[in-house]
């Protein structure tokens, strides 16, 4: 959970982090899972002691229909890879390892937001823009 913990810090902003240390986001983190079991981490290992990257699977239920009582959708939340080990496929190995198993769980679609430099990343792993599917952000205060 530490090592978790230490991929998301180093993946988040200085500001996002709000003053909390990293071992007081390890707490957070591992309560938060433990109330969430519709997700999953993906990690990469240096060796059997360092994680050198992460992507996150979120599982979510949908509303059932007539003959579709169990449909899920997926979601891809917070790749982050270790700097010194991007661009060996690291990043490609984590998501499409998530994507993978979001389908064989019955997923019916795997999302990603993705930053725009990793989009060509996702694009050659199968993933494609969709006019259909929109998102409405929260506006500042």
């Amino acid at each position: 959970m530490a090592q978790l913990a230490r991929l998301l810090w180093l993946n988040a902003a200085p500001e996002q982090r709000d003053g909390q240390s990293i071992e007081a986001f390890a707490v957070d983190l591992a309560a938060w899972w433990a109330e969430n079991d519709s997700h999953f981490a993906f990690v990469a290992r240096l060796d059997e002691s360092e994680l050198v990257g992460m992507a996150w699977l979120a599982i979510v239920s949908r509303v059932p229909r007539p003959g579709a009582t169990s449909r899920r959708s997926a979601d891809i939340q917070s790749v982050y890879v270790v700097p010194e080990y991007r661009g060996n496929r690291v990043g490609s190995a984590l998501v499409q390892a998530a994507a993978d198993h979001a389908l064989a769980l019955g997923a019916g679609r795997v999302t990603v937001h993705s930053g725009r430099k990793a989009v060509p990343v996702y694009e050659r792993l199968g993933f494609a823009s969709s006019r259909q599917l929109l998102q409405k952000e929260r506006m500042p205060s």
